[in-house]
């Protein structure tokens, strides 16, 4: 089997692509990197800036790129807005990528048109990037991607893509929600899959001294992501524990630098907002990390369906998006410091048994056949 994976966000087609040869698949990514994050590919699809000229020369080199993106028995979009073009240009590359390979199937991996809808009911979700309860939260971002998402060229993307693909993997909770919520399309052609993770074969041993705690940041989305309500009850711990924590700040540095900072920490703090760890968290998790952040109920049951059995394991420091609450859950793991590693065996167990990025690769084969067969009558 032929695959090629087209863009990337958080590392998710790189690691899977790890695992697909792991099954001896000849698989193919092609990506900008995820920008200044700069994740592994094998072709480089990084857009140098937008000027005239410099888009110009882009575009060509895009064109001769995607020449050879023929032939494939599996293409895998990572978003609708899998190239960063305008979504009203996009959809010649997608029918282009139709027309020359056997399948086509879209993730639903990030911001999207159907994650926007649910977010903006205040029904889908008790809380989210777009709401608390049944009040939706102001923000000039919030803006852009009503704008662009719901009724913009993008949002019509999605809705074409959705429709016209063989199949959608969602890779949260949050998306495959949203997805079930407002996309008929999506019925009898959707699947959740967690997302991959490269485990290590043991969970790695805690170093002795204070506790590390671990956040990362971006600049531009720190309100937007919860990270500056993260920060301050964080900053309060240091203050209050001095003796007793360690506080590692990291800003804006490209994916290996970051996993090499978060390894030497205990705790990481991520995804304020969501009900489910996302590619950090789970990275952290691997390396034997405690997550401070989003763990819901839903998340959990909806693991436990995808292996057939209740889960079991409850790893995550669940908080609510209120700094108190952010407070209290660091503060528990100060005082009850000595179960630390005890949970950090959990974090590893647990993304060793759901995320394991081999196994992660197995499911989407058989999504992929599965699709494939329901759609054609015959095997992929």
């Amino acid at each position: 089997m032929r695959v090629l994976l087209l863009g990337d966000y958080s590392n998710v087609h790189a690691t899977l692509a790890r695992g697909l040869r792991e099954h001896g698949v000849e698989v193919l990514v092609a990506s900008d990197g995820d920008g200044w994050k700069n994740y592994p590919r094998d072709i480089d699809l990084l857009r140098p800036g937008l000027g005239r000229m410099e888009s110009l020369r882009w575009m060509l080199q895009v064109l001769r790129k995607f020449h050879n993106f023929r032939g494939y028995d599996v293409v895998q979009v990572i978003n609708p807005v899998f190239l960063p073009l305008r979504g009203e240009h996009l959809w010649h590359f997608y029918r282009f990528l139709r027309r020359h390979n056997r399948s086509v199937f879209m993730g639903a991996f990030g911001m999207d048109h159907y994650w926007v809808k649910a977010g903006l009911d205040c029904q889908t979700f008790r809380y989210s990037d777009f709401n608390f309860g049944s009040q939706l939260r102001k923000s000039d971002e919030n803006a852009a991607f009503i704008r662009d998402w719901l009724h913009g060229p993008k949002g019509l993307l999605n809705q074409r893509v959705a429709s016209d693909c063989d199949g959608i993997i969602a890779g949260l909770y949050e998306y495959w929600a949203s997805y079930q919520a407002h996309c008929a399309a999506a019925k009898g052609k959707m699947a959740y899959i967690p997302f991959p993770i490269v485990v290590p074969k043991a969970c790695p041993m805690r170093k002795a001294g204070p506790l590390r705690f671990f956040i990362g940041i971006q600049r531009s989305r720190s309100a937007y992501k919860g990270t500056d309500i993260m920060l301050r009850a964080l900053q309060r711990i240091e203050q209050h524990y001095a003796q007793e924590v360690e506080v590692l700040k990291v800003e804006n540095v490209p994916f290996d630098e970051y996993v090499r900072l978060m390894d030497s920490s205990d705790i990481i703090l991520d995804q304020l907002y969501s009900y489910t760890p996302a590619m950090n968290a789970l990275q952290a998790m691997a390396q034997g990390l405690v997550v401070v952040g989003g763990a819901e109920p839903e998340y959990y049951e909806l693991s436990g369906r995808v292996d057939g059995a209740p889960c079991t394991l409850h790893p995550i420091v669940n908080v609510l998006p209120d700094e108190e609450s952010v407070y209290r859950g660091l503060e528990y793991l100060v005082l009850y410091c000595h179960e630390i590693d005890r949970m950090r065996q959990d974090s590893w167990k647990f993304v060793k048994h759901y995320h394991d990025h081999v196994k992660v690769a197995g499911l989407y084969l058989e999504f992929w056949k599965k699709c494939y067969r329901q759609k054609y009558g015959k095997e992929l």
